[in-house]
């Protein structure tokens, strides 16, 4: 009899070490497409880390965005990090932790913090802006629950620093994202956005425990009447997320 190639070489073992390999090229190309964002890898004090990854950066890929907003390349093309952020460690190694040297409402750090996303709205599939203001919308009324437009807005030490005068909506997903209010002039003038989730509607006012009256001021404002940009959306968040810990003596241990 003549011997084939088969007939002493076992099928289901190359089955299974294919698997392997094929397992193992699969595990580190999710490795490399999952360093699009973030790398290289860099300390505490902005330098290039010296044990970047185990394995190298995936090549560049160019996005085509929708609307006419043009393109992004990763990972090479990420946008630019904050510089000179006001935060000092308060030891000597890696991994101490961080404390602001300055206001760290203002500054945007720590809980306040904010990332340099696009200055320009979110849009929705048609290209619109997403995030308007109620009064500009057609079709769109409060069905349930109270309207908080004409409520005085009363922040966390008692002081009322204004009233709402609009709601600000994500039409596509049909919420209330912001309360516009009017300032009194005894807290700044203008108008300033409120994260509707830092906002606590009762009956005869809107509670907001996170600032003080006299942070109202430096609420980050908006430039346009009729939009809000994604950097703007940040900044307004981060501010508010930060009076939570920073207006006041919040801070600070109680017994």
């Amino acid at each position: 009899m003549t011997g084939t190639f088969f007939g002493e070489f076992d099928l289901a073992s190359l089955s299974l070490w294919l698997f392997y390999v094929f397992f193992a090229i699969l595990i580190i190309w999710i490795q490399r497409e999952n360093m699009r964002e973030g790398y290289p890898l860099e300390d505490d004090e902005g330098n290039k880390s010296s044990n970047p990854s185990m394995w190298p950066l995936p090549e560049d890929k160019t996005f085509k965005l929708p609307h006419g907003r043009g393109e992004v390349t990763v990972p090479s093309g990420q946008t630019p990090e904050r510089a000179d952020i006001a935060l000092k460690r308060v030891g000597p190694g890696n991994g101490y932790p961080l404390e602001p040297t300055g206001d760290p409402m203002l500054d945007g750090v720590g809980p306040a913090s904010w990332a340099p996303r696009r200055d320009a709205p979110e849009l929705d599939g048609h290209g619109h802006p997403k995030i308007v203001p109620m009064s500009g919308a057609e079709g769109f009324h409060v069905a349930a629950g109270r309207d908080p437009r004409g409520l005085p807005v009363v922040a966390g030490d008692g002081e009322i620093v204004g009233k709402i005068v609009d709601m600000w909506l994500d039409e596509p997903e049909q919420l209330v994202r912001y309360l516009e209010l009017e300032l009194d002039s005894k807290w700044g003038s203008g108008n300033r956005l409120l994260p509707i989730t830092f906002a606590r509607i009762r009956s005869n006012r809107v509670s907001v425990h996170a600032l003080h009256g006299k942070h109202f001021a430096t609420v980050p404002t908006i430039a346009s009447p009729r939009q809000v940009t994604l950097l703007e959306e940040d900044k307004i968040s981060g501010y508010y997320g930060g009076g939570k810990l920073f207006a006041g003596n919040r801070a600070e241990p109680k017994l």
